[in-house]
């Protein structure tokens, strides 16, 4: 029964912060309808989840281990060289096809970063690429007239506070270098 109440409370508590207290709309809300009404209206975008990983063709970050050895999966950065990426071209087919927007998956749960990163030395610059894919495809969004946006996973797989993995159904370290063949859960 308490759990009911509190569920209760915190309803009513939510809706009042929606509506200000006196019936008004928030003016937080109205921004953020009016923000997924804009996004709407474009109708038409690319999300680009693109990696190392994608080397192999399966997905990025849950086939580590699975589809492709750990071994294999961490060490694939090393190969990751798209010699053939030129963000204009991509921006340009982007726009003659009528797309609004461009997301891209900056940093995925395998921490690997598109750009390079103060934070880690696994970003695009420890491979033999060397070149800021998302500073490049930024500017020729802008260049180009297309809203850029980004996405980028705070879960990193190599951040030693990552949440407790199971190997074959029993905990282990958090570590990933200590847990091979992880399975998140």
């Amino acid at each position: 029964m308490k759990q009911l109440l509190f569920l209760l409370l915190l309803a009513s508590a939510l809706a009042a912060q929606n509506l200000g207290g006196g019936g008004e709309a928030n003016p937080a809300l109205h921004t953020n309808r009016a923000s997924l009404e804009k996004w709407r209206d474009m109708r038409f975008g690319m999300f680009i989840h693109w990696g190392p990983v994608t080397l192999r063709g399966t997905e990025i970050g849950w086939s580590r281990g699975k589809q492709v050895p750990t071994e294999e999966y961490d060490k694939l950065y090393k190969e990751f060289n798209p010699v053939l990426f030129d963000a204009d071209e991509w921006v340009r087919i982007a726009k003659a096809a009528g797309m609004k927007y461009i997301i891209l998956v900056t940093k995925h749960h395998d921490g690997f970063a598109l750009w390079d990163s103060d934070y880690t030395d696994y970003d695009i610059m420890a491979g033999p690429f060397k070149r800021d894919i998302v500073k490049e495809l930024s500017e020729a969004c802008k260049r180009r007239g297309i809203l850029f946006g980004t996405y980028y996973s705070i879960l990193d797989w190599r951040h030693p506070d990552y949440p407790i993995y199971l190997l074959n159904g029993k905990k282990c370290a958090r570590k990933m270098q200590r847990c091979p063949n992880m399975s998140p859960t």
